[in-house]
């Protein structure tokens, strides 16, 4: 290891914060039980870097070369930090993957990668058991055991470990760090794939320890308690919350798995003064019944992506908390609009970066037009974007020299920035364009309604480019679900074009580690006639 180690690189971060904080209780990881009692478990530094050279010494022993991937299958459990600080010391790239994920996409994700090995959970093996004969490049696997969860008699071929015998070896020498780059890969993200096959971003270190240097300018100060329920398998928890956690010597506290109604009493508990959410979850959190504590818990503000601006400021006053609005992607750019700014908008961009909003042609478009929100460094290079065997695709990304998000927006006069939708996927209603949010805000407000994704399917009326509208919901009771009061409900609180064509009621809404809810399976399973797709 050189005298100065670089710190964007993770192991060389732990190794520096252990030698100055060894016993911090940095990273906490609560569960609910079964009672609604908490149960914890905690990670100091200390704890990281010796399960850290453990897990990569256990890589060594798999015969696990740098650069050779394996994939982390697995809720927010501290050995998924573990094996990432290991990873990191042995020079192997990881692949986070949702531990929903299941069938042809699991298999998909595991040998489009050249994954030799898993480490997962055993709530998710039964599902790795499934698709092993389309996984030939797997060789070994390492399982997170949790209560309850029952495991496969065998693993096939597999090499089988249980990851407490990973943590239960007897330390030797340390490994030194191999990893000497920041631009080497350190993971491999998936894309949310809520379209299609999702591509493997080979994600750098230099990546993850940028946005995890931007603690204080999102916000964060000395002393703060973060806390998410994001999975640790999507760039937003791994590099804001996770990331910002590491770099400041805060102490950061994960649930293992996202939820709605136990959030701001997880907060309370732990004393947490910050949490990150995405737009998936804004509304679900909005729609849970009001409480007259709501806004009795110690968050100082929200980091949010995708926050509604039509519940904004009812979302601040009911909850007690300050909106800190911001955007981004795995492959990069960053707009962040802090307390004050107006609401709605999903700010600026920083120092470091240059915004602009273009038409079809790549023009700038006049403040006010919508048009692709693009990005550059401040410098006028390209933030690099490698997708994984994807060249194509790569290039599309950065066409002209510019990161294209994908996305539609616009900026005000005073420069300020908007989201109005992913490139593509706009709903057009009777000539009116549809703003989802607007109808998810109504909808979440009807006691009947626990959960709700607004979309749009190919209209009726054979109008090119028309869409009708149709609001996916779980009912908090399905026996006892009035559509007809929906109806009604939308028609008194919504313009006539707003309101939903079809109700698709559902037991849960899919979605991705992120909690953003998947279209295209929600459009694969409606179906006009359906019992569980209703209109008036």
């Amino acid at each position: 290891m050189s005298s100065t180690p670089d710190l964007l690189i993770l192991a060389n971060l732990i190794a520096a914060r252990r030698a100055s904080h060894p016993t911090l209780d940095v990273l906490t990881f609560v569960d609910i039980g079964p009672k609604g009692e908490y149960l914890d478990e905690v990670r100091t530094y200390d704890d990281l870097w010796a399960n850290g050279q453990r897990v990569a010494a256990t890589l060594d022993d798999e015969g696990m070369a740098e650069g050779d991937a394996f994939a982390i299958v697995a809720q927010n459990h501290p050995e998924f930090v573990d094996t990432m600080v290991g990873s990191s010391i042995a020079g192997t790239v990881f692949v986070p993957i949702d531990p929903r994920t299941k069938g042809k996409k699991l298999a998909y994700m595991l040998d489009f990668a050249g994954c030799r090995g898993v480490v997962i959970g055993d709530y998710a093996a039964a599902n790795l058991l499934d698709i092993l004969d389309d996984c030939p490049k797997l060789e070994w696997v390492w399982v997170i055991s949790t209560q309850g969860a029952t495991l496969p008699a065998s693993f096939g071929k597999l090499r089988v470990r249980s990851f407490s015998e990973v943590l239960a070896r007897p330390r030797a020498a340390d490994i030194e760090v191999r990893v000497t780059a920041a631009d080497k890969p350190m993971q491999m993200l998936y894309t949310s794939g809520t379209t299609g096959d999702p591509k493997a971003i080979l994600s750098p270190y230099a990546r993850f320890g940028f946005v995890a240097s931007l603690g204080e300018m999102m916000g964060l100060r000395a002393g703060d308690r973060p806390y998410t329920g994001l999975s640790l398998t999507h760039a937003n928890a791994q590099l804001i919350t996770l990331g910002n956690t590491l770099f400041m010597g805060l102490r950061g506290v994960f649930s293992r798995r996202f939820t709605k109604s136990r959030l701001w009493d997880i907060t309370r508990h732990y004393g947490c003064t910050m949490f990150n959410l995405l737009g998936g979850m804004t509304t679900a959190i909005y729609s849970e019944p009001v409480k007259p504590n709501d806004a009795d818990n110690p968050v100082r503000y929200v980091l949010s992506a995708g926050m509604p601006a039509n519940i904004w400021n009812q979302f601040k006053q009911r909850f007690g908390v300050e909106i800190f609005e911001f955007y981004g992607a795995a492959e990069g750019g960053l707009t962040m609009n802090p307390p004050g700014g107006p609401v709605g908008s999903i700010g600026k961009p920083p120092a470091s970066a240059i915004g602009r909003i273009v038409d079809d042609n790549g023009q700038d478009c006049a403040p006010g037009e919508p048009g692709e929100i693009i990005f550059q460094n401040a410098d006028g290079s390209c933030p690099a974007v490698s997708y994984f065997k994807n060249a194509e695709a790569s290039a599309s990304k950065t066409a002209g020299g510019w990161l294209r998000m994908g996305d539609i927006g616009y900026r005000d006069a005073d420069g300020w920035y908007y989201f109005l939708f992913r490139k593509g996927g706009g709903i057009r209603h009777n000539g009116d364009f549809i703003n989802p949010a607007f109808v998810e805000k109504e909808l979440a407000e009807h006691p009947q309604i626990d959960d709700v994704f607004v979309y749009g399917v190919p209209s009726s009326n054979g109008v090119p480019g028309e869409k009708d509208v149709v609001a996916a919901i779980v009912p908090v009771s399905r026996a006892a679900f009035d559509a007809a009061d929906v109806f009604r409900w939308c028609k008194a609180r919504l313009e006539s074009s707003f309101v939903p064509t079809y109700l698709q009621v559902l037991d849960e809404i899919p979605k991705t580690a992120s909690e953003k809810p998947q279209e295209r399976f929600l459009l694969e399973a409606f179906k006009v006639g359906a019992p569980n797709v209703l209109t008036e």
